[in-house]
């Protein structure tokens, strides 16, 4: 399945979401952060990042999520506890 992003208006938390669902390979990290960049300069708010729905995502997408995670400041949720760790671990090999 590939990727799909939707962004959805959380109004209770006043925040933004970028839900992520499907498939995710380096080049849709790339693209996400992209995006999420972009969108977070129009609109002048930080954005979460959700990735409940995630089935899939290679090795090579984990470094460019870590980045948008410490160098941009994002927020993350729904990440299961294993898939943290594959984001972490992958992170220390690429340092």
């Amino acid at each position: 399945m590939p990727t799909q992003i939707t962004q959805i208006e959380d109004t209770e938390r006043g925040k933004m979401i970028l839900r992520v669902e499907g498939e995710m390979m380096r080049e849709d990290a790339v693209l996400l952060e992209r995006i999420a960049l972009d969108m977070r300069e129009q609109m002048g708010m930080n954005l979460t990042l959700d990735f409940a729905d995630l089935d899939f995502m290679d090795s090579e997408s984990a470094p460019v999520l870590k980045r948008l995670e410490r160098e941009h400041g994002f927020e993350f949720e729904g990440m299961e506890f294993f898939l943290q760790n594959v984001i972490n671990e992958t992170e220390k090999r690429k340092s």
